[in-house]
C-alpha cells in the first residue's frame, strides 16, 4: 500500500552554538512572510476617505438647516424694518443675522430663519449709512466671510476619491509590494536564493540515489564545464522532477540549490497565471532574463502543471491566459535564441497532463523519477530525519523500515517527528521503540478513538469480523504476515488488521491476487458463520475485492477466459486535458464475459473463506474471544495463541476441498496493498 504525504522535511539546525546567528536567519524570514503594513493603507485611505466625506455631508446639511438665502429686495425690506441684529459684508457677499424670526417661501412652503445670506447686486457705498439710521443697534462687520466646509469638501472630493482608488488598483496590481514596484506587474517574482540562508545539501537527502546521482551531475557540470566539453558533450538545459506527493522532490531542489554554488531562482507555477491575458508571457521572459543576467544558474518552477498543461484540450477548449504562458516558456527553453547556461529545473506530481512540447528533449532533456523508498532508503531517511533527536540505545530503524513500507520521505519525517512528540508527552528522557511503534500505529492505521462508545453486539461484531480476517490469512500459506489485529476503533475503522509484508514486492502473481481476495472477505464469512448474519461493516471490504478482481480481468489478464487482453481503458479525465469523447473498446457480449468472471472471482473467494473458517470455527471463536479480552494482539501473539506448528500442519485445500491460495495479503490498513496499474501499490485497502 502506498501512502501520500507531502515531501519530506530536511533538516534546518546544524549546531547549538549557532542559534544567534538562526534567530537572525529566522527573523529575517519572518520578515518575508509576514505582510507588508504598508499594504493595508488602502483600507486605512478608504477610511480617512469616508469619515472625510461624512464630516462634509454634516457640515454642509448644518450650515443649509441654520442660514436661509434670500433676494437683495427682501434684505432690504428687513433693514427697513428695523430687523436687523447683525451684518457681515465681505465685498457683496453678505451674512447677518435678524433681531426677530422673519418667514420666506422656499421650494413651495414657508420657512422660518434668522441667519440668512444674500449679494449685493452691485458697490453701494450708501448701505451702511442705511443700515445704521433704520437698525442703530446692528452690529456691522466687514471682515472675511467664515469658510464653509463643506463646499471645499465637496471640492476636492472627486480628485480625493480618484487618488485612493488609483493607489488601490496600482498596488493591488503588485501584488502589495514596497515602493518602486509600481510597474512591477509583469515582472516574474521569482525569489533569489542566496548564501547566507540555510543550506539543504545532498547529504540531507536520503532513499533516492539515482535522482541524486542526476542532478549531482548537472552540478558538478555547473562548477568544472570544461571537463565535460572536451569531448564535445552539452549542458542539460531541463531536469523534470516526477514523482508522487511527499517523495522528496522539492528537497531536491534544495539541495541542489545548496551544492551548486551559482545563482538559483525560485518560482512557483502559479505564480506566472493571472487574470490578465499576457502577463503570464511577460513573467516567463522576465524570468529568463534574471537567468541570463546570473548564468550560469538554475531557475526552479515548483508545481510545474500548474503553467505546462496541454494546450487546446479538456472540457472547453484552452485557456488562453495559461497558453500564452506555456507558448512563451517553450520559446524560451528552446527557440530561435538560445538560453546558453540557464537550467530549468522542474517538479510536478501529474505528468500525465503536460504539454507533449514541453516534455521532449531540448526542454527536458532529463525525467527524473522519484518515487517512494525502498527497505534501505526508508533506513537512510530516518537517520537523516533523526539526527537531532535524542534516541535510546534499543533503537533499531531498520525494524521500523521494514514496518513501514509504502510510505514516502515526508511519512518517514513525520514519523520521527510524532515518535518525538510521544515521548515528550509520556516523559521519557529519550524516543525508546515504543514512541516509534506508536506513532507507525498513529500514521498508518490511524488515531485511536478511545471517546468511542460501542455498545457490547458492536463490540463482538467487530471482534469476529478481524479475527475471520486474521484466521483466513494465517491459514493460508504464501500470505503476509499478520502484524496487529485490533478492535480498538481507529481513524474511519472500528477494527483493523494489519499485515507486513516479508521482503519488498515489486510484482504480484494472480495467487497472491487470489489470497489477497480471500482474506479481504474473511471478515464477512466470519459474522455469517459465527454470528449467523451479515452488516454494513463490511461494506469497505466488498468494495476492495471487488476492484481487485476487475482489475485482474481487465487490466492483468489475470482471467482464464478472457485472456491476456485489457479493457475498458477508456475513462480519461475531460478536466486535466483529455478527450472529452469515450470510445467503448470490447462488445456486449465481452461485457457480459467480464461481468461474470469478476462475479465469479468474489464469490469463490467468499466460498473459500468461509470454508476455511467452518472447519477452523474453534480458532476463530478463540481469536475472537482473545480481542474481546484484551482488544490488540500482535502476529507473535496469534502465533503464540495457535502454536506455530498449526499453521504448517494446516491444509487449506484439504479443510477447504479447493484451491489452498485463499488467503489474504491485506485488510483495511494493511501495510503491503499493491497497486492498481503498472506498480500495484496504490490500491488502497478497504477500511472498516
Amino acid at each position: 500500500m502506498r501512502f501520500h504525504s507531502e515531501d519530506q522535511q530536511p533538516r534546518w539546525g546544524q549546531d547549538k552554538k549557532d542559534e544567534d546567528e538562526k534567530r537572525d536567519k529566522r527573523g529575517d524570514l519572518a520578515k518575508r512572510i509576514v505582510p507588508n503594513p504598508r499594504s493595508r493603507h488602502p483600507l486605512m485611505l478608504w477610511i480617512i476617505a469616508s469619515f472625510i466625506v461624512f464630516m462634509g455631508f454634516n457640515l454642509y446639511f448644518q450650515t443649509r438647516e441654520t442660514r436661509v438665502e434670500i433676494s437683495y429686495s427682501r434684505f432690504i425690506e428687513e433693514i427697513e424694518a428695523g430687523n436687523l441684529a447683525a451684518v457681515n459684508i465681505s465685498d457683496r457677499h453678505v451674512e447677518g443675522e435678524l433681531a426677530t424670526t422673519s418667514t420666506v417661501r422656499l421650494n413651495g412652503g414657508p420657512v422660518d430663519f434668522i441667519e440668512f445670506e444674500t449679494w449685493l447686486l452691485s458697490d453701494d457705498p450708501d448701505l451702511f449709512g442705511v443700515i445704521r439710521e433704520h437698525n442703530p443697534n446692528a452690529v456691522v462687520q466687514g471682515l472675511p466671510p467664515s469658510t464653509n466646509w463643506g463646499s471645499v469638501v465637496f471640492s476636492i472630493l472627486p480628485l480625493a476619491v480618484i487618488v485612493v482608488f488609483w493607489i488601490f488598483i496600482m498596488r493591488t496590481m503588485r501584488g502589495g509590494g514596497g515602493p518602486g514596484k509600481a510597474f512591477s506587474f509583469g515582472k516574474s517574482g521569482a525569489r533569489l536564493l542566496t548564501e547566507d540562508r540555510p543550506k539543504v545539501t545532498f547529504d540531507d537527502v536520503a532513499g533516492l540515489p539515482e535522482a541524486k546521482q542526476e542532478l549531482q551531475e548537472i552540478v558538478e557540470f555547473l562548477r568544472e564545464p570544461k571537463k565535460f566539453q572536451r569531448l564535445g558533450g552539452k549542458i542539460p538545459k531541463g531536469a523534470l522532477l516526477i514523482g508522487p506527493p511527499g517523495t522528496g522532490k522539492t528537497l531536491l531542489a534544495r539541495a541542489v540549490a545548496g551544492e551548486a554554488n551559482v545563482p538559483f531562482l525560485s518560482i512557483s507555477g502559479s505564480d506566472f497565471v493571472e487574470m490578465f491575458v499576457g502577463v503570464g508571457a511577460s513573467r516567463v521572459r522576465d524570468l529568463f532574463e534574471q537567468g541570463k543576467t546570473n548564468a550560469p544558474c538554475i531557475i526552479f518552477i515548483d508545481e510545474m502543471d500548474a503553467v505546462g498543461r496541454m494546450r487546446g484540450a479538456g472540457l472547453g477548449g484552452g485557456h488562453d491566459e495559461r497558453e500564452q504562458t506555456l507558448n512563451q516558456l517553450l520559446v524560451e527553453m528552446d527557440g530561435f535564441e538560445s538560453n546558453e547556461g540557464v537550467i530549468l529545473l522542474a517538479a510536478t506530481n501529474r505528468p500525465d497532463v503536460l504539454d507533449p512540447a514541453l516534455l521532449r528533449p531540448g526542454r527536458f532533456d532529463r525525467q527524473i523519477v522519484v518515487d517512494r523508498p525502498e527497505l534501505l532508503g526508508r533506513v537512510g531517511i530516518l537517520k537523516v530525519s533523526a539526527r537531532n533527536v535524542k534516541l535510546d540505545e534499543k533503537v533499531d530503524f531498520h525494524i521500523i523500515a521494514r514496518g513501514t513500507p509504502g510510505l514516502s520521505g515526508a511519512d518517514l519525517a513525520n514519523l520521527v517527528n510524532e515518535a518525538a512528540l510521544r515521548a515528550a508527552r509520556v516523559g521519557h528522557d529519550a524516543v525508546e521503540m515504543s514512541d516509534f511503534e506508536e506513532a507507525k500505529d498513529k500514521i498508518m492505521l490511524g488515531t485511536e478513538r478511545k471517546s468511542v462508545i460501542l455498545s457490547a453486539d458492536e463490540v463482538k461484531t467487530t471482534a469476529y469480523h478481524e479475527a475471520g480476517h486474521a484466521l483466513v490469512s494465517w491459514l493460508t500459506p504464501g500470505t503476509d504476515p499478520i502484524h496487529k489485529v485490533t478492535i480498538i476503533p481507529r481513524g474511519h475503522a472500528l477494527g483493523i488488521t494489519h499485515f507486513l509484508p516479508v521482503d519488498e514486492r515489486h510484482n504480484y502473481s494472480r495467487q497472491y491476487w487470489l489470497n489477497t481476495l480471500t482474506s479481504a472477505l474473511g471478515g464477512r464469512a466470519a459474522e455469517k458463520i459465527a454470528l449467523t448474519d451479515i452488516n454494513t461493516g463490511a461494506a469497505q471490504d466488498i468494495s476492495y475485492a471487488t476492484e481487485i478482481a476487475r482489475r485482474m480481468v481487465c487490466e492483468w489478464g489475470m482471467s482464464e477466459v478472457l485472456g491476456p487482453v485489457t479493457f475498458g481503458k477508456e475513462d480519461n479525465q475531460i478536466f486535466l486535458g483529455r478527450e472529452i469523447g469515450r470510445v467503448k473498446d470490447h462488445s456486449e457480449a465481452t461485457a457480459v464475459l467480464i461481468d461474470k468472471e469478476i462475479r465469479g472471482l468474489v464469490d469463490a473467494a467468499s466460498d473459500r473463506a468461509e470454508k476455511l473458517l467452518a472447519a477452523n470455527l474453534d480458532k476463530l471463536n478463540l481469536l475472537a474471544e482473545a480481542l474481546l479480552e484484551r482488544e490488540t494482539l500482535t502476529g507473535d501473539d496469534v502465533n503464540t495463541l495457535f502454536g506455530v506448528a498449526v499453521k504448517s500442519e494446516a491444509d487449506p485445500a484439504e479443510e477447504a476441498g479447493e484451491d489452498a491460495s485463499s488467503g489474504d495479503g491485506q485488510d483495511e490498513s494493511a501495510a503491503s496493498a499493491p497497486d492498481a496499474s503498472a506498480s500495484p501499490q496504490d490500491v488502497e485497502p478497504p477500511t472498516e
